[in-house]
């Protein structure tokens, strides 16, 4: 059967049944990820506090230069090992048992974050989630893509509803934690997330029947007369990585930036093995050419975005006036403002994408609305800089946030969209994959800027972030009729 044939029978796979004009599958799969962005964002909210916050207070006691660069490479070590699961998915196991076990080891990793102190709870809970959420997010994103016909003009929105639904637990998540923090202490809202995703293990393991047959099948099955080899190079991989910390070549100080450079690497790698690989057709092949582009408009995009987690984290920590009718909110909700926009206009993005249908901007021009949109969020920083300690209204802050939602909506739901629609036949996971590495990358520079940002002096830093995010969206509108030609009918 062919790509387009087997494509355009994906949704009668369903059954018929819809939700919200969609395959009703849909539902199932943004449930899943609801209680996994629960428990990752729920953690995500006062890891860097918990980094950094005196013991005293807590915490760790870790330098806030230090602190921030770990949660970047963190972050880009989830995105980062995507490539893993989504190879393991499509060689091994099949995306259905992929995210199965990725939801075990992530609630694994948090349990490890409650229950066991120091940094060596830290380095096991951290390397267990970002491990487990890689392979979840991966298989995930490749199942949603599955439900539609190539040229589906649903597809977008498919996208921005599932982005809506497991925003919601981005929404709770950070709160609940963020009061269990404040209330009783760091380790019981680790225990929080944990719950979470045990929730959403349970709800997978009582509807994974549902999902499609094409989920339980191996994409590209791996000859069982390489099983010895792949052993060995993964044996030797842990190997090395365990010497390097053993021996000092990796500290916490050189992690981040090793971190993005594993990005580069493993993002050259991929590019090279799948436009050079025979199962490839010309035409996949132009496909994939013009994904470069929009890989890096991504990283770009990812690198000011996930901020939020970085110098917004210490913004609100700092600056922020979160004073409420005389009670003071815990700073970890501000990691909250984002989800609820998220949740309002998400629905509104996909029910304007599917009444343009064909006459919507095409996915690079949306890539270039995103990051533009980005830059004006970092340059809206810099009329409320140099006012000192506590300073910056919560509404002003609610509005760079709002920013930052309108760029998402535009960028990100489009990226794992395009992935899909771009991805050679040979593969889909890892092409979904590729786009997660661009936020690998992103993410990690995140962190990595994040050192450059200075309390004392911040108007020097929001602006030439922002003016350079404006600039790289200009670019890439220019840039995108070429990239409409060899996209081979693709939007």
């Amino acid at each position: 059967m062919s790509q387009t044939s087997q494509s355009a029978t994906r949704p009668q796979a369903t059954g018929g049944k819809t939700f919200f004009g969609h395959p009703r599958m849909l539902a199932n799969l943004f449930s899943v990820e609801l209680w996994e962005r629960f428990s990752f964002y729920g953690m995500q909210g006062i890891l860097l506090y918990y980094m950094y916050f005196s013991v005293a207070e807590g915490g760790l006691g870790i330098d806030e230069g230090i602190a921030t660069g770990l949660v970047g490479a963190y972050g880009g070590g989830v995105y980062l090992s995507s490539i893993l699961g989504a190879w393991v998915s499509d060689r091994l196991l099949g995306s259905e048992k992929v995210l199965f076990y990725s939801g075990i080891m992530i609630m694994f990793g948090h349990i490890a974050l409650a229950l066991i102190p120091g940094t060596v709870g830290l380095a096991i809970g951290l390397v267990l989630v970002a491990v487990g959420s890689g392979g979840l997010k991966a298989t995930a994103t490749s199942l949603v893509g599955s439900l539609y016909g190539e040229k589906d003009e649903r597809r977008d929105a498919g996208f921005s509803i599932f982005y809506m639904g497991v925003n919601i637990g981005g929404l709770v998540g950070p709160l609940l934690t963020g009061l269990a923090h404040v209330q009783l202490g760091f380790h019981y809202g680790f225990g929080l997330a944990a719950i979470g995703m045990a929730i959403g293990l349970t709800q997978y393991a009582l509807t994974r029947k549902n999902l499609p047959e094409e989920s339980h099948h191996v994409a590209n099955p791996l000859p069982r007369s390489h099983f010895g080899k792949v052993a060995g190079i993964g044996i030797g991989g842990l190997v090395v990585v365990v010497l390097a910390v053993a021996l000092g070549l990796v500290t916490a100080e050189n992690l981040a930036p090793i971190m993005a450079w594993l990005a580069i690497l493993a993002a050259v790698a991929y590019f090279a093995v799948i436009l050079s690989s025979k199962k490839v057709t010309p035409l996949e092949r132009g496909r994939v050419y013009a994904f470069i582009p929009l890989f890096i408009g991504s990283a770009a995009f990812w690198a000011l975005f996930q901020q939020q987690f970085t110098v917004v984290a210490l913004y609100a920590d700092k600056q922020l006036d979160r004073n409420l009718f005389g009670w003071e909110m815990p700073a970890s909700w501000v990691q909250s403002i984002n989800p609820v926009f998220i949740i309002i206009f998400a629905g509104i993005f996909a029910t304007i994408w599917t009444k343009l249908g064909p006459k919507q901007p095409g996915s690079p021009l949306k890539f270039a609305i995103g990051l533009a949109v980005m830059g004006l969020a970092f340059l809206a920083f810099i009329p409320l800089s140099g006012a000192g300690a506590n300073s910056t209204p919560l509404l002003a802050m609610a509005g760079i946030l709002f920013l930052f939602t309108m760029a998402e909506l535009f960028l990100s739901p489009t990226g794992s969209s395009i992935s899909t629609k771009l991805a050679p036949k040979a593969f889909q996971t890892q092409m979904v994959a590729l786009f997660l590495l661009s936020i690998s990358l992103g993410t990690t520079l995140a962190g990595i800027l994040a050192g450059y940002y200075d309390p004392a002096n911040e108007a020097p830093y929001f602006g030439f972030i922002g003016v350079t995010a404006i600039i790289l969206g200009v670019a890439l509108a220019i840039a995108a009729p070429s990239l409409k030609k060899i996209m081979g009918g693709v939007r």
